[in-house]
């Protein structure tokens, strides 16, 4: 638009010696009325065809209405007539840019600043030329140039703010963002408070999070009515990043009716969508459903409606609709950024790998660089890379007994669907009173497979080695589970696992078997409750039977820090009963009130803490009180290393026998040692 104001004034200068009767002509091509001005010149040519200025005029009034083609085929015979003529050089060039032919116009520009190096027009021309081919740094120093030659030109300074708009647009792209925000910034200088400049200041900060200097520059931005319902708008998505969701609503609220009282229907469809965003982040799915389904009737097919759908499928762990709603926005648009990345996020929550890779990268080829799609597939990566993790950790209780044990596990993802382990478990165990002593090695290699999207098949084999004083016994072990999905927001767990018992130097020298029959279910919903439930089933060597119910209703007070609260109940009963070996009660019951809470301290350091406390009654004994704890603090060094520390503490009878105290220490190292998944070249995913 710039170049085309700019060389229209070039071109109307020039006519101002030509004949009167062609202003007409002249004020349709400064008006942008192109269509009447070409039909204009067109009549004009056919009483005088030899014009220069009516040719000039025409064959950009012909190229301006949407011919470029052939205005550059009428600039190129008048150029044989009049070779070396420098406004018909500057058209000719133009015609190029017309057509978004840029490359073409780049050695044509470059050739003529070379013949004309004082010639504005043609500077700026260049200059615009290299803008348009994403060549900033080049632009940037070209305008400067026709700044020199005209340093009052508006024009100029108008290319040189949206060079620096598209050049800071590139270095956020590439996160480096001092430089971004640098060059936005200087646009200031010749345009205080530039509408443009304030907004993708604003983005830039929500970008890095810096979430007070955005919403100054929204507030800088409501200087209308109209521009303070798109400043709220901004403003309340700042508050989302500042995770003050509700804050957030209570913005949106405000904005939505004064949008209404506006009567701007792009303005109004905007803010409803982010009102409806606001409802999502809040949990409300029951409102914002209403308000999609209401909106839906009057804007039909709309991509922020689809998005909204799929959004609302995404919270409320629907993602099969969220595709459904993603692929509907490509139809209509498939270089939507929403749909392209909205779409690879969709297919991530069902499960779909492949094809959520496939679409993260199908949006970086729209969008080069951007940094959220760049991320998500980082994501991905991290989550199938191979790994090494270490386990280290000590225990001691009130019976005297310590132990330390150390396990390392090395998975080994080979597909997205398929992937190996290997661990290797070794625990020392002593009693300081009867000096009894005992070690336990177990080497396991595990396999898993996922049947379906959402449905992962465990299976893990190996072998216990275990050392009593000078005894020795070698048992299998294994551990199968299927772990699915069966509706929406309900996992479901089936197993069946054979292990050694190995919690002290007494148990693991009686060589005692225990095989496993396990059902864990988990029902989530979309009010914040949920409930947990396990179901198992035990036969062990020595001929006894455990049956075990634990059942867990919780709610999810907050989101940022998680924090959940409930209520637990366990039931506990043993077909025989030998008290003097290890605890097994003909019936055992606990109920306790928990809380756990898990938040962030820093960019790369999180924490965890839980706690729970109840009563428990071991067969008619007297009910005693229970208390539990666990924290833990992780701190990620590096996207591929990170190490955990943690501390846990029971009085919990179940654990071994009524009036036992437990406490455990210990620490955890994960080493991604690849920089990749080992399918990511197989699968041309770079």
């Amino acid at each position: 638009m710039i170049h085309r104001v700019l060389f229209l004034f070039l071109i109307t200068t020039s006519l101002l010696r030509a004949q009167s009767d062609m202003t007409k002509g002249f004020g349709m091509l400064e008006k942008g009325n192109f269509q009447e001005a070409e039909l204009f010149f067109g009549e004009y040519l056919k009483t005088e065809p030899d014009n220069k200025t009516a040719k000039l005029c025409y064959g950009r009034a012909v190229g301006l209405s949407g011919e470029p083609e052939k205005a550059t085929n009428l600039f190129s015979e008048l150029l044989k007539e009049y070779p070396g003529d420098f406004e018909i050089e500057i058209n000719y060039n133009e015609s190029y840019l017309w057509a978004k032919e840029y490359e073409k116009a780049k050695p044509l520009y470059a050739d003529l600043v070379e013949r004309n190096p004082k010639q504005f027009a043609a500077v700026l021309g260049y200059a615009n030329t290299l803008s348009n081919l994403k060549e900033y740094k080049s632009a940037l120093s070209w305008v400067e140039k026709a700044i020199e030659l005209q340093p009052d030109n508006s024009s100029a300074k108008t290319s040189r703010k949206f060079m620096r708009l598209g050049y800071a647009n590139e270095y956020v792209n590439n996160q480096e963002y001092g430089q971004g925000e640098q060059l936005l910034k200087e646009i200031f200088n010749d345009f205080p408070n530039d509408k443009d400049v304030l907004i993708n200041l604003a983005n830039l900060y929500l970008i890095t999070k810096q979430v007070d200097k955005a919403k100054s520059m929204y507030i800088r931005y409501a200087t209308t009515p109209k521009d303070s319902i798109t400043s709220l708008n901004g403003i309340v998505l700042a508050e989302h990043i500042d995770e003050n969701d509700k804050e957030a609503l209570n913005i949106s609220k405000t904005a939505t009716l004064k949008a209404i009282k506006l009567n701007d229907t792009k303005l109004t469809e905007q803010t409803y969508d982010r009102y409806i965003q606001a409802l999502i982040w809040n949990r409300k799915f029951i409102s914002a459903k209403k308000q999609i389904d209401s909106l839906e009737k009057h804007y039909p097919n709309r991509n922020w409606i689809h998005a909204l759908k799929a959004t609302r499928g995404l919270y409320t762990g629907d993602p099969k609709s969220s595709i459904e709603s993603y692929d509907k926005i490509l139809v209509n648009d498939s270089a939507s950024f929403d749909g392209n990345l909205g779409k690879a996020n969709a297919l991530f929550a069902a499960d779909l790998i492949i094809p959520a890779y496939n679409m993260a990268n199908q949006t970086l080829k729209f969008y080069k660089n951007q940094k959220d799609a760049k991320g998500f597939i980082e994501k991905l990566n991290l989550m199938h890379t191979p790994t090494i993790e270490e386990h280290a950790a000590y225990t001691f209780d009130n019976g005297n007994n310590i132990a330390f044990f150390t396990n390392t596990t090395i998975d080994v993802p080979f597909t997205t669907k398929f992937r190996t382990t290997v661990s290797y478990f070794f625990r020392t165990t002593e009693n300081s009173v009867t000096d009894n002593k005992a070690t336990s090695r177990v080497l396991l290699a595990g396999l898993q497979y996922k049947l379906f999207p959402k449905t992962v098949l465990k299976t893990v084999i190996g072998l216990n080695n275990s050392r009593f004083l000078d005894e020795a016994y070698t048992q299998p072990v294994l551990d199968i589970k299927l772990d699915l999905q069966p509706f929406k927001l309900q996992n479901l767990t089936l197993g069946y696992q054979r292990e050694v018992q190995s919690f002290n130097a007494e148990l693991i020298e009686r060589e005692i078997i225990q095989n496993h029959y396990g059902l864990n279910y988990n029902l989530g919903t979309n009010v914040n409750f949920g409930w947990y439930t396990q179901l198992m089933h035990t036969q062990q060597s020595d001929d006894n039977v455990r049956n075990l119910l634990f059942t867990s209703l919780y709610y999810n007070v907050l989101r940022k820090p998680a924090l959940k609260m409930g209520v637990n109940y366990q039931y506990i009963t043993f077909k025989d009963q030998v008290p003097t070996i290890y605890f097994s009660p003909e019936k055992y019951k606990a109920v306790e009130l928990f809380a756990d809470i898990r938040g962030i301290i820093s960019e790369k350091t999180t924490y965890m803490a839980s706690a729970a406390t109840g009563i428990q009654q071991v067969e008619d004994d007297p009910k005693t009180t229970i208390f539990r704890a666990e924290t833990s603090m992780q701190h990620q060094f590096s996207k591929r290393f990170s190490i955990s520390v943690y501390g846990k503490y029971s009085n919990i009878a179940s654990a071994t026998a009524a009036g036992f105290e437990f406490t455990e220490i210990g620490l955890k190292a994960k080493w991604l040692f690849l920089k990749n998944p080992i399918f990511y070249k197989k699968l041309n995913l770079d």
